[in-house]
């Protein structure tokens, strides 16, 4: 009986919630902590003629992890019938991501709570 018990608790996993979300600096900073968390990995291509480039890929969804690289984030703005620009709209600080997934460490202090977040996993 406990080990029914044990096998159904094994398969039960836990529901995801929106976020956490995520804001750094600066694109760079958020590469920077990305990579340092095992996150880029390296990619050689070859292009028709045989020559070989290699480039670092952010590998966003894997087996434990989910990554939403949101970016720059707006709010505001107002614009005519026609789609023409009335008001710009405001340019909100920091580099913004959404992760699921085993928290990295130091990711922590880039955490964010918004009221009302422009982005989440479905």
């Amino acid at each position: 009986m406990a080990e029914e018990a044990k096998k159904e608790e094994e398969l039960e996993a836990p529901t995801p919630v929106p976020g956490p979300f995520f804001k750094w600096t600066s694109e760079a900073t958020w590469i920077t902590a990305a990579k340092k968390a095992g996150f880029y990995t390296t990619v050689t291509e070859t292009d028709e003629e045989g020559k070989e480039t290699t480039k670092e890929v952010l590998q966003a969804y894997t087996h434990d992890h989910a990554i939403d690289v949101v970016g720059t984030l707006y709010e505001g703005g107002k614009w005519d019938e026609e789609g023409k620009e009335i008001e710009a709209p405001t340019k909100l600080a920091g580099w913004h991501v959404n992760y699921l997934g085993p928290l990295p460490t130091d990711w922590d202090k880039q955490e964010v709570t918004p009221s009302t977040p422009q982005r989440r996993f479905a």
